[in-house]
């Protein structure tokens, strides 16, 4: 019969062969090893309490059960100890095998995923957000204990990281809106949903949103001193070819309020027209159409109204991909052990949508 450990998922302890026979061997922190060497070295000791007649004597039992409740609370006051793996890619499977018992859950790819480490790189930072913001919306009571703290952490270093680099606030706010939307239904009824936690855990995590969202709404842009070349130095065609490079209708607005030239530029017509049919097919035009008083089709209108209706093209820098061969998910830059002999051609971008499907069964 096989030995499980407390965690059924794991193989067993791992053990020493010692003079005195074999001894289960623990893995802990330096500051955890060396209170258990203390302890160690007292274990067969008298302590004087205090008088002479009354002593307490600290059996090996009674060390152990110190040194385990020792670092469960260690783990328990480290509330930012995150999961971090060796390899970052994780086997997306659906079905037990003899090799493989239970499913791949959305906790776990969310832990192995290493994103506390993806929004550094800010081709993957709105991605990341993005997917934060989808699992915000629906999927957060399906993550773990362990990934619900990761999922916060996380969400802890994008508010540090707006605020110390400004880098695209809106799109924080908007995740912290849904995530603050989602987290009062489930307060409020929490008889009917399943939250992982002490319900004054989540009512803590979320008056610490309501502060994040204060924040970011008094944020302040640092004006830039520059003596150099600016943007508003650049030739029109320039100026011009920048806003077709968006394909987000807020990011033109917000450039459009820099200067008057900028804002001229961002209400020209051929531009919302390109991003219109960029986004949207022309049959989703003729249902949604929208009117000019000259009698011309507002195409900014009509990229707001068919946004309501219809999904906008996602473009991000960087992304998950799936291997179809391996059934691994993973980010490209980092790889992992294909065994195709033509690794590219089994290669999938992942969205962020994509992301969660995957891992609903």
């Amino acid at each position: 019969m096989p030995f499980l450990g407390q965690d059924w998922r794991s193989p067993g302890w791992r053990w020493v062969k010692t003079e005195d026979g074999w001894k289960r061997c623990e893995t802990f922190s330096p500051a955890l090893q060396d209170g258990n060497n203390q302890l160690n070295d007292i274990s067969h000791t008298v302590i004087l309490t205090g008088d002479d007649e009354d002593e307490e004597i600290y059996t090996a039992e009674d060390c152990e059960f110190a040194a385990k409740k020792r670092k469960k609370d260690h783990f328990r006051t480290n509330t930012n100890s995150q999961c971090f793996y060796r390899e970052k890619w994780i086997y997306v499977h659906k079905e037990s095998t003899r090799e493989r018992h239970g499913y791949c859950t959305l906790g776990e790819a969310f832990n192995r995923l290493d994103f506390s480490s993806a929004i550094q790189d800010i081709r993957r930072f709105n991605y990341v957000v993005k997917l934060l913001q989808l699992i915000a919306k629906s999927q957060l009571t399906s993550l773990s204990g362990a990934a619900q703290k990761n999922y916060f952490n996380i969400l802890d270093k994008i508010v540090r990281k707006v605020m110390e680099d400004q880098y695209n606030p809106r799109l924080i706010k908007d995740l912290l809106q849904d995530l603050s939307s989602t987290l009062c239904i489930l307060i409020r009824g929490v008889g009917k949903s399943v939250l992982v936690g002490n319900i004054n855990i989540w009512i803590c995590r979320l008056e610490t949103i309501l502060l994040w969202q204060q924040q970011l709404k008094n944020l302040q842009m640092n004006k830039q001193v520059n003596n150099g070349l600016t943007l508003s130095d650049l030739p029109l065609h320039m100026l011009n070819n920048i806003l077709y490079r968006f394909s987000d209708g807020w990011d033109i607005i917000t450039l459009g309020q820099v200067t008057p030239t900028l804002y001229m530029l961002s209400e020209d017509r051929q531009l919302w027209k390109k991003l219109c049919q960029y986004h949207f097919a022309e049959k989703q035009f003729c249902r949604h159409l929208i009117l000019s008083e000259k009698g011309h089709i507002d195409w900014k209108l009509m990229y707001f109204a068919l946004q309501k209706y219809y999904p906008i093209k996602e473009q991000y820098g960087d992304t998950l991909h799936f291997c179809r061969h391996c059934s691994i998910l993973f980010w490209k830059d980092t790889g992992h052990p294909c065994t195709a002999s033509d690794p590219n051609t089994c290669l999938m971008p992942v969205s962020p949508q994509h992301f969660i499907d995957l891992f609903k069964f």
